[in-house]
């Protein structure tokens, strides 16, 4: 099977040919070190005239169009075209990124300007507004914006004489403004009767507020403060495009082909018409001027510089030369030496050496031109036109030897045959025809099958066949030259090819992504010799991928370079280089070919830095050689944290029912009970698809989360203090370096971070707006100030925080694949690391932006954790595979065997490190982890005599480990929290369920305990009372989803997930009996009152069985439910049985045969019900809120004083309301903890407590019973229902309008760390449990 990984070789940019002289201006200067620094396509180009060597900035991902040079002359910045646009400023020295400069402008940056001292940056959007923003851009931070002008601004400048005074100029208008703070106010420059009005395309600022500008006309217009004083007529004979000050005064370029030089009160000096010199022609354009010394740099509209030297002024030089505006297609490769030949729609053909990165031949044509080939002789130069005809040439001198037109449409592609004999003409009408070339290009045979254009032909190496491929991705075989078609597949089994340029084809189809038909590849050549593709999309990407490339989706190494389609690619004759022509940049790019064993030496060489990950970055399919994915990652990988519903959404869902309400509000709605509940324990912690996030505070307490809660654990006393901002699943918890302040992020549409702190539990700054669907890292840098996150979006985004302000630093795409942990650099706060799937990466700030670039590993390898070692380039990672990985910068050293299975938590210490993996083991290290000092397996034989709870099983996987107090903290995957002293003996601290829905809750009859089951396959016993912990635990062969007590307490009945139910003793929780008589899940199982005599068993099938406890048989079926059963009641008697379905049907049954019985609801309310868990009927009518699914509200229990009604729903509320809830949309008190839907509540025996469980949370939630009257002075109790009624105090128009206003809170910040509160202007009301989110 042929090799599916990415080549080994390399492609090195190596010459770009052109300069981008149309549509930009002003973008061509010297630096410091005499360089010359200009664009063309996505590429800033460094030019060594001395040495004609080129360096390349490649950190832009599209069209470059703007440029300006620092005043130190040595750094750039540039500004791009796109959707999200970015200006980059770079050194033109090591042509590495300084800063980035991002969301602020869309379409593209149109013009860069730096002030004086180089401390600012000024740019102007493409954007309706033509926004005007300035910059600290070493920072990347935003000073000021304002809207430029309705029309575009073509040109702007920083008054040089005059601190933060500005001058912009463009279509019909000039702006002078001034920057005062971070406002921006212009005054429009006033032409009076001076000059007329019209638009000014350049500008220059000189002293006592005088400005030079040009204009479209051709004059030159002088202002003095807002006022036009005076004009130069007739500076030039039209447009004016370039104006440049330097020590000397002023050069101007215009659309007349000259340049003049004025002096400092603009004064002419000379004129130089380049029209009229030796390489000039007609219609010259100027496009950029620079004058330096006694040497002006000269960039015109078709892709030229010039270089004059003052006192030799009529002998310009030419120093770079391109096509011009216009579709470049045509690209051909010369057989024998290092020549290739261009044509396109600027009609030209043009000749370039290889070895001198020079234009050597140019001739004009009468016609585009579309497609080239040369002879196999190297005589001649066929070119394909788009009117159809073709014309062949000598390349030596460039004369013509034939014109042929017997076609209509363009040609696409030509190609002679491997013995020089024939020419194949490929048209766009579907034709190819034939021609001798010794007949003087006589036609001898014409292909006719194709029924769409002609895009690719390969002649085979006995020229006895072609071979071609259509826009109608088809594949054709033909004999030659009469132009047969072969349609036996033997046949074409047999034939050589002597070139591959087709797409289409089993030799190529790796090149096709796994699920694409598309044609958005536009050219290949193959390179038999080395085994290696290259291919050119429509995406501006080069790739190399192995030849043959046989399965679609096959590995690849990618470049970027190009910025929108590139039309072509060939190998040089000898493969050392490649050549790729842009259409719309017309640019041609050389690329130097790297082989395998050359690569290897070259890997010294830093790699050239590229935002976009283009250099060589693998390709998004699977590799082959990538190791067996670890069962745990496999499973973390698929979690999706999308819900369908965000609590975000509420708000619109509440309004869009708003109208169903207002017709039912005729009745006076159910008041909110006078009692409360308040959070009092948690049995749970996230650990099956979280890492890294349990730790001990500066009072040795202990801060880990679970659910939507942040939990602060005092171990001494058994108690839990909680943080309740979040309304979602928090998914990541990091210390800040002091130990006192947490950050926790979320899910949700727009997920949130907060930073609070542990003593008093509030929060001091919520960061939002940057993350979608989730945040699942986070990390504080050492000095505290900083905070990074990284979000749950496909792209996985990285953001850099100043988190007491709430203000981004910067922010770029993370990963395509999941990134499971980011750390902070501690040694220099702006360098970070992230690894995740298949990667590990090293970024550092520049400005708004981060530079990532991959860890070189070989293979690659899924990273689990990381941390920073002794010194700031060492960094040390975990992988999948239980190897310590050691880094250096971003080459990997060395490995080190450290666990069996993956590493999924790592803490770096003073002297050494500690490590925890799925093996269930701990280990201790020293600084280089040469040594594995000790280990503690954790086991149910080491826990120590006095520890609460027991140990699901031995070793289970280690997820989180953190040191302090003289003592190691583990989270494990099975939700719990172990303590291990250095000596040995474990404690176990807390425990939950592990990963799977908790479904099945039960208290039991007269004592302070509880039962759960769970998808996890455990049944479990708790103990509600002081010690809070878990008594006994049973593993089951299948999950369960409800559970319930015996009335006598003794007996516990449990459902399962695969239709059977058992009963076990309640204490050692040993089977007493098993039943399997159904398929579905069992849904909930109850014992009748009094002696349980009965046991009732509902499942999903809609059936409920009625067994006779005592003789152990069934006795009774429940039928007539049109869907699943979902909540069961029995009557205080024993003999009535309430069921609720999904189908929102309340039903009775009579007990024990299941006879049906017809109750009108008047006389169910007076019916004594034993227990109340249902959802339906006239007494809870008023528990289902307004944005109500059939499935909303899953859960309901009733005091056993029949005055308070508990709910739990979908949405992840705990509610109370006063029973019974009549009538719609009562008032209720609503608590958020759990995070998605609580699939079941229940009293305890003596209403003290209410028990909850969450769903997918896996989380077991205790909250303590406050009787109306009871207050505590932080619980302001809140009487919010889901909504305000008109009747509650009706509002003035206006108040309710401000009322609706939704505001968003950019961040709550408190002010340094030594005062106490919060300011009172910042202060967000301290929320009761009760009141946090009620919208």
């Amino acid at each position: 099977m042929a090799d599916r990984t990415a080549p080994n070789c390399h492609l090195r940019l190596e010459w770009v040919y052109g300069y981008r002289g149309h549509q930009c201006r002003n973008n061509l200067y010297y630096t410091a070190a005499k360089e010359i620094v200009y664009f063309v396509a996505g590429v800033g180009v460094v030019y060594n005239t001395r040495e004609h060597k080129q360096k390349f900035y490649l950190g832009h991902n599209d069209d470059i169009i703007s440029l300006a040079l620092h005043p130190e002359r040595v750094l750039v910045a540039t500004g791009q075209v796109g959707k999200e646009p970015y200006i980059c400023v770079w050194d033109s020295y090591t042509v590495q990124t300084v800063s980035i400069l991002k969301d602020i402008h869309t379409h593209g940056i149109a013009c860069l300007a730096f002030d004086l001292e180089g401390q600012c940056l000024v740019s102007v959007g493409l954007d309706s507004k033509n926004m005007i923003c300035v910059w600290d851009w070493r920072r990347g931070k935003v000073l000021a914006t304002a809207p430029g002008h309705t029309d575009r601004i073509f040109d702007i400048s920083w008054d040089l004489y005059q601190p933060s005074k500005l001058v912009s100029c463009g279509v019909k208008h000039i702006k002078f403004w001034s920057l005062c703070g971070n406002a921006l106010t212009p005054r429009r420059g006033v032409f009076g009767k001076t000059g007329d009005l019209q638009t000014i395309l350049c500008l220059a600022c000189a002293r006592d507020e005088v400005t030079y500008s040009g204009a479209l006309n051709g004059d030159i217009y002088v202002w003095k403060g807002i006022n036009l004083v005076r004009t130069v007529q007739g500076a030039h004979g039209s447009g004016i495009f370039s104006m440049n000050a330097c020590e000397e005064g002023f050069a101007t370029g215009g659309r007349d082909g000259c340049v003049r030089l004025w002096d400092l009160n603009f004064k002419p000096i000379t004129v130089i018409d380049l029209r009229e010199t030796d390489q000039g022609y007609k219609g010259l354009s100027v496009r950029s001027v620079c004058w330096r010394g006694d040497h002006i740099l000269v960039g015109t509209q078709d892709s030229e510089i010039f270089e004059v030297v003052v006192h030799e002024r009529n002998k310009p030089f030419l120093i770079m030369q391109g096509h011009c505006e216009g579709e470049l297609w045509a690209l051909a490769v010369h057989p024998t030496k290092p020549l290739a030949m261009t044509g396109s729609d600027d009609r030209s053909v043009r000749i370039w050496s290889l070895i001198d990165h020079a234009l050597i031949a140019r001739c004009n044509m009468e016609e585009p031109i579309r497609c080239a080939a040369v002879s196999t002789d190297g005589i001649h130069l066929a070119l394909g036109m788009k009117d159809g005809s073709f014309t062949v040439l000598r390349v030596r001198d460039m004369t013509e030897v034939v014109h042929i037109k017997d076609r209509k449409e363009a040609i696409h592609e030509l190609k002679y045959s491997s013995d020089g004999a024939h020419l194949a003409v490929g048209c766009n009408d579907n034709s190819v025809d034939i021609y001798g070339v010794v007949q003087r290009y006589k036609k001898v045979g014409e292909c006719i099958g194709s029924t769409s254009f002609i895009t690719h032909m390969d002649w085979s190496t006995d020229s006895k066949y072609l071979q071609t491929n259509d826009g109608g991705g088809k594949r054709y075989f033909y004999k030659m030259p009469s132009g047969k078609e072969v349609t036996n597949k033997e046949e074409i089994k047999l034939v050589q090819w002597s070139t591959w340029t087709c797409v289409l084809g089993p030799e190529v189809n790796g090149i096709w992504p796994k699920y694409s038909d598309i044609n958005d590849i536009n050219s290949v050549d193959a390179n038999f010799a080395n085994q290696i593709l290259v291919t050119a999309d429509d995406y501006g990407l080069v790739k190399l991928f192995r030849y043959p490339c046989l399965k679609k989706g096959a590995k690849f190494r990618k470049y970027l370079g190009h910025s929108a389609h590139i039309t072509n690619a060939r190998w040089s004759y000898d493969y050392q280089w490649v050549i790729t022509i842009g259409g719309a940049d017309h640019s041609v790019f050389q690329w130097k070919f790297v082989p395998e064993r050359k690569s290897k030496e070259a890997l010294h060489i830093a790699p050239q830095e590229t935002l976009a990950e283009s250099n060589s970055e693998e390709s998004d399919s699977d590799q082959s050689d990538v190791p067996e994915m670890d069962s745990e990652i496999e499973q973390e990988t698929q979690l999706s944290y999308r819900r369908q519903v965000y609590k975000d959404d509420l708000p619109q869902l509440k309004e869009q029912c708003k109208e169903k309400h207002r017709a039912s509000t005729t009745k006076k709605r159910e008041k909110a009970p006078g009692n409360s509940i308040r959070l009092h324990f948690i049995h749970g912690y996230r650990g099956y698809d979280c890492r890294s996030n349990l730790f001990y505070t500066q009072t040795g307490e202990i801060v880990y989360h679970v659910a939507a809660v942040g939990v602060v654990y005092n171990r001494q006393q058994n108690t839990q203090r909680f943080y309740l901002g979040h309304n979602d699943d928090i998914l990541c918890l990091a210390i800040h370096p002091l130990k006192d302040y947490v950050a926790t992020g979320q899910v949700g549409r727009d997920s949130s971070i907060h930073i609070w702190e542990t003593e008093m539990l509030k929060p001091l700054s919520v960061l939002k707006g940057y993350h979608q669907y989730g945040v699942c890292a986070v990390d504080f840098s050492a000095d505290g100030k900083r905070l990074a996150s990284v979000g749950l979006d496909d792209n996985h985004t990285i953001v850099l925080w100043d988190w007491r302000k709430g203000e981004k630093l910067s922010a770029i795409r993370g990963s395509k694949d999941k990134i499971f942990v980011i750390k902070i650099n501690p040694y220099i706060p702006d360098k970070l690391v992230t690894a995740g799937i298949k990667h590990i990466k090293f970024w550092h700030k520049t400005g708004g932006g981060l530079i990532g670039r991959k860890g070189n590993m070989g293979k690659t390898e899924t990273m689990m954790c990381a941390v920073y070692g002794w010194t700031e380039e060492m960094v040390f990672s975990g992988t999948s595979t239980g190897d310590i990985c050691i880094w250096r910068d971003m080459y990997l050293i060395k490995t080190v065997k450290a666990h069996d299975g993956p590493v999924f938590s790592m803490h770096a210490l003073e002297k050494g490190f500690v490590t925890g993996g799925k093996d269930g083991v701990v280990a201790l290290w020293d600084d280089t982890f040469e040594r594995c000092l000790k280990t503690y397996a954790i086991k149910r034989a080491v826990l120590a005599p006095g520890s609460k709870g027991l140990l699901l099983e031995d070793n289970p996987s280690i997820r989180a480990i953190s040191l302090g107090h003289g003592h190691i903290l583990v989270g494990t995957k099975n939700g719990e929290i172990l303590e291990v002293d250095k000596s040995g003996p474990i404690t176990l601290l807390v425990q939950g369920h592990m990963e799977g829905e908790v479904w099945g809750l039960a208290t039991h009859p007269h004592l302070p305990i509880c039962a759960t089951v769970s998808d996890d396959k455990t049944l479990r016993i708790w103990d509600l009372s002081p010690s809070h912990c878990m008594l006994a635990v049973r593993k089951l062969k299948k999950g369960g989803r409800c559970c319930s007590f015996s009335p006598d307490g003794k007996a516990l009945a449990v459902g399962l997930n695969d239709g059977s139910f058992i009963i076990v003793n309640a204490d050692t929780l040993e089977d007493l009996v098993s039943f399997h008589h159904r398929k579905d899940v069992i849904s909930d199982i109850r014992f009748s009152p009094g002696a349980g005599k009965y046991l009732v068993v509902a499942s999903c099938d809609g059936f409920a069985d009625i067994y006779n406890v005592m003789s152990s048989k069934r006795v009774g079926v429940c039928r007539g439910s049109q869907s699943y059963i979902t909540h069961m009641d029995w009557d205080r008697r024993g003999k009535l049985l309430q069921i609720n379905t999904g189908a929102k049907e309340q039903l009775f049954f009579e007990a024990p045969r299941g006879k049906q019985q017809i109750i009108p609801a008047t006389e169910v309310e007076k019916i004594d019900w034993y227990s109340w868990t249902g959802v339906l009927g006239p007494v809870c009518e008023g528990i289902w809120p307004l944005v109500s699914e059939v499935t909303d509200v899953t859960a309901a229990s009733l005091t056993n004083d029949k005055k308070v009604l508990a709910t739990g729903d979908d949405f992840g509320y705990v509610k109370l309301f006063k029973y019974p809830v009549k009538g719609k949309f009562a008032k209720c008190k609503r608590y958020v903890a759990h995070s998605t839907h609580v699939t079941n509540v229940r009293w305890t025996h003596d209403d003290a407590l209410l028990v909850t469980v969450g769903g997918s949370d896996t989380s077991l939630i205790i909250w303590t019973h406050e009787n109306e009257g009871h207050r505590e002075p932080r619980q302001c109790d809140s009487e919010e229902s889901d909504i305000e009624s008109e009747d509650d105090g009706g509002y003035d128009s206006d108040v309710t309008r401000e009322n609706e206003m939704n505001y968003t809170i950019k961040a709550l910040s408190a002010s340094i760390r030594t005062m106490s509160g919060i300011k009172p202007h910042l202060q967000q009301k301290e929320l009761s449990v009760d009141e946090r989110f009620c919208f």
